[in-house]
């Protein structure tokens, strides 16, 4: 199932940054000649017009395709002739009664040139995160190995990678190296991965004592700004954007009993299920309510205009004045959206 996280924009050809994750107790290498196979059929798959291999990395649990599309290319198409015949390999070889992959494919497409680069930094770094090797260039199931020129690969192009470096391959390489010297932070880190799906999020708030569970854009960005706290450090967040919103000052959203109370917490689950953050029994637990009384003020939720402009503030505008919360005051929001005559409405967001 692929996932398209926003429109593309106009004069970039479509990328699509491919995944792939095996179940529990499998892998992708079952046996040695499995890297070269798979590496021959991600290559394979792009001799074909309209697509064009830029980068890859194949470990044993994950497979991560970079791939830039002609108009009228489908990127599920492209995937299911990777991912299909990559799993009947590892099934005859191993025939047991599981699956091969964790789920469907995940196909993010990527927006535009500095995004991309970004994207082949964290992937060219996925491999010393997970212990497989001690530097990118020398992960000998990438690509960023072959483009630096460390070893040769039979049938891959490594120019559409390196010539975003430079115009000739003496200035390319060197420049591929420096910008893969320095090692991404643990924020850096986390955020992609959440992005991308490759980690869960993690939740106290769930029947459980401790969950997870995948979240993807909004969800994943209002996650990212929580910091390590997972999905309680998220509803906490939103806790704090809701309350200045309703005008911050007095607002006791947890335990508070009154009218506004009840609504901040309405508003809270509401967000939080729009951007599947986690589901409304998981907001009422958090709140100490039951799931009956908070679906009933979500209800009456729905039925407040005002509400409902609240609700489809994107993502990245909570964060943000979140963020701003701590520098200019709790009423930092309120202020800001009584001056300007209500929140602005959104339009197609991703969620």
């Amino acid at each position: 199932m692929a996932h398209e996280v926003v429109p593309s924009s106009q004069g970039w050809r479509p990328v699509w940054h491919f995944c792939w994750q095996t179940a529990v107790g499998r892998e992708f290498f079952p046996v040695p000649s499995f890297r070269r196979r798979i590496r021959d059929r991600v290559v394979d798959a792009h001799d074909a017009p309209g697509r064009t291999l830029i980068d890859y990395c194949l470990m044993p649990h994950e497979i991560h395709v970079v791939s830039q599309l002609d108009a009228g290319q489908e990127p599920g198409e492209l995937a299911r002739v990777i991912g299909n015949l990559v799993a009947r390999w590892v099934r005859e070889v191993r025939p047991i009664r599981s699956p091969v992959l964790a789920g469907p494919y995940r196909a993010y497409r990527i927006e535009s040139e500095a995004e991309l680069l970004h994207n082949i930094r964290l992937l060219a770094w996925r491999p010393v995160v997970l212990g497989l090797c001690r530097t990118p260039s020398y992960y000998k199931d990438g690509a960023v190995g072959v483009a630096v020129g460390k070893r040769p690969v039979d049938g891959f192009n490594p120019f559409p990678l390196l010539f975003r470096f430079g115009t000739t391959i003496n200035d390319a390489r060197p420049a591929l190296r420096k910008f893969l010297s320095q090692r991404p932070d643990e924020f850096e880190f986390r955020s992609w991965e959440l992005m991308r799906g490759l980690t869960l999020a993690v939740s106290g708030v769930g029947p459980q004592p401790l969950m997870a569970h995948e979240v993807r854009d909004a969800a994943a960005a209002i996650l990212i700004a929580a910091g390590k706290d997972g999905v309680d450090g998220a509803l906490r967040l939103l806790v704090r954007w809701v309350a200045a919103r309703l005008g911050g000052h007095g607002i006791d959203v947890q335990g508070g009993r009154d009218a506004t109370a009840a609504r901040a917490r309405a508003l809270v689950a509401r967000i939080s299920i729009e951007h599947a953050l986690c589901s409304a029994a998981s907001v009422a637990r958090f709140f100490g309510r039951s799931k009956a009384t908070l679906s009933e003020q979500v209800a009456r939720s729905r039925l407040r205009e005002s509400d409902g402009e609240i609700v489809s503030a994107p993502a990245p505008r909570i964060v943000a004045e979140v963020a701003g919360l701590d520098a200019m005051g709790e009423g930092l929001v309120h202020r800001t959206f009584e001056a300007k005559g209500g929140p602005p409405r959104t339009g197609n967001t991703a969620h």
